[in-house]
């Protein structure tokens, strides 16, 4: 089957579906929380985590101005609630009163831990950079929250406990996987 090949760019969204998270921060007496697909670890000594957010959201001021950011990973079971908080402003209503989201203290930063993410990163803001119209935020990762029983003892999620929320790249679409379809491949020759 022959692939279309275009130079039109404007629709980026084939590689998809990604993780969806939900990015945490607190500065000034205000909390809120966004949900976010563009994220990625980048190193493992030192713990390196990085999300992409634009300037224009609550979130980026929250940020900029505490130097720090946590990221909630969460269970299928709460996509509504990530497209909510997704398709809110903190700018216009608590999120965090409107939709009733519980929350547990933080251990090294101040940003709000959602108490149903299966895990989730308390990170300290070491650099930001701007690429096209979003800013790459990186933080080191100071404090990880993770409910032990989501997790084999190799800390792998487990499929039959935990279905993780992915975003097909389309507001409003989200998915899960399929744990029959789990294989292991030896890398290498």
């Amino acid at each position: 089957m022959p692939k279309v090949v275009t130079e039109n760019v404007e629709k980026i969204s084939y590689h998809y579906p990604k993780l969806a998270v939900i990015v945490t921060a607190s500065a000034g007496g205000k909390d809120n929380a966004m949900t976010a697909a563009w994220h990625s670890s980048i190193s493992i000594d030192p713990p390196l985590y990085g999300v992409s957010i634009s300037p224009e959201r609550f979130t980026y001021q929250l940020i900029t101005d505490s130097k720090e950011f946590g990221l909630n990973f969460m269970a299928w079971e709460k996509a509504s609630l990530a497209a909510w908080i997704g398709g809110t402003s903190a700018r216009e209503i608590d999120k965090f009163q409107t939709f009733g989201i519980e929350r547990e203290k933080p251990l090294r930063t101040n940003v709000p831990i959602l108490k149903d993410a299966y895990a989730a990163y308390e990170c300290k803001l070491i650099d930001s950079k701007t690429y096209g119209d979003h800013v790459w935020f990186v933080g080191e990762i100071v404090a990880v929250h993770f409910l032990e029983e989501a997790f084999s003892s190799e800390g792998i999620l487990d499929l039959d406990k935990i279905k993780p929320l992915l975003y097909l790249g389309l507001e409003g679409f989200y998915v899960t996987t399929d744990k029959d379809s789990l294989q292991y491949i030896k890398r290498g020759v």
